[in-house]
């Protein structure tokens, strides 16, 4: 059964640094600032694309212990077009486990490309209401789901639980080692469910400053982020603040300043950015800058966490043309 897990472990045991990529551009030599990106988008493996970046972070220590513990099948939750579902069942097929998502919402056919991609991965898609999805944390329900599928190893919505904060806590490690002769230095992420810059802060001391970027609306991330160091026991004594100014009106939700700001990215640097997360992120870390924010002779590390899967289904959806590779 563990075969496949066993020929990729070396290579997810000894996660390999991904690159600081360090960006050049008038609008950050008028403000005497640095520019790095953490190139997390790049940690993939070749035959499973959509395992990659934070996910490949969270989902690390959660495959070795659902081998650990004996699992067979691994089952996670996630909304039509989530990240974390098509890195899971990616995930699954690559290192040998079978896969269940329960899809927040109906079934709408055809299948998005996350969804349909998912299901070429091996994954078997479940759909329960909204009503019911939110009940996903409860014994009820979990014991709902073991009726119907039997024993399987479970990972939280977006992939956030203690093991994940550790492997994110591995990337704050990597960054904090890549840039040591590098002060002041500022780190930023955007967030889904905070777990990965939950995990990141925790590398870092009080030398460090993080800024979190939420891509959903409203006031509850700090409180997330504070939930999640304290009901898995870690601390961090970095300062860090998030910054709700750049969410585009929600999760999903987008302007057209958002789009030509993330085209004009992609031309200046052949770096592709998706809509949800790191393009959000990245116009806001430029208004700050362009603010100055940062003060003079501040080294800043820009986490791509990856999330370039959701591209494809973004521009069949708005009828867009978003890069979502590298060019050639």
């Amino acid at each position: 059964m563990y075969s496949a897990i066993d020929n990729h472990l070396d290579t997810l045991v000894n996660t390999k640094s991904t690159p600081l990529q360090e960006l050049s551009a008038d609008w950050l030599s008028q403000k005497t600032v640095r520019l790095f990106v953490k190139r997390d988008d790049l940690l993939s493996f070749p035959d499973a694309p959509e395992f990659r970046g934070n996910k490949w972070r969270k989902m690390k220590y959660n495959l070795l212990a659902a081998k650990q513990e004996g699992h067979h099948t691994i089952l996670t939750f996630g909304g039509a077009y989530s990240n974390h579902i098509a890195a899971t069942a990616a995930a699954g097929k690559l290192f040998g486990f079978r896969t269940i998502g329960i899809i927040r919402g109906e079934e709408t056919l055809p299948l998005n490309p996350t969804l349909r991609r998912a299901k070429e991965n091996g994954m078997r898609l479940h759909y329960v209401t909204r009503k019911d999805y939110r009940k996903k944390k409860e014994t009820d329900f979990n014991r709902w789901l073991h009726q119907l599928f039997g024993s399987f190893y479970t990972v939280p919505e977006g992939g956030s639980n203690a093991l994940a904060l550790r492997g994110c806590q591995e990337l704050g490690t990597e960054i904090r080692l890549q840039v040591e002769d590098k002060k002041p230095l500022y780190v930023t992420s955007a967030c889904g469910t905070g777990g990965t810059f939950a995990g990141l802060i925790t590398a870092f001391d009080k030398t460090t400053h993080a800024i979190g970027f939420p891509a959903l609306k409203g006031d509850f991330m700090e409180r997330e982020i504070r939930l999640f160091l304290e009901t898995y026991q870690h601390s961090s004594t970095a300062s860090w603040t998030i910054n709700n100014n750049f969410h585009f009106g929600g999760f999903a939700k987008f302007q057209p300043a958002l789009i030509t700001f993330m085209q004009e990215f992609y031309d200046a640097f052949q770096i592709p950015l998706d809509p949800l997360y790191t393009g959000k992120m990245f116009y806001g870390l430029k208004e700050l800058i362009q603010d100055g924010y940062f003060p003079k002779g501040a080294n800043i590390v820009a986490v791509h966490t990856g999330g370039l899967q959701g591209i494809a289904g973004f521009n069949r959806r708005y009828g867009l043309s978003l890069p979502n590779k590298k060019p050639l």
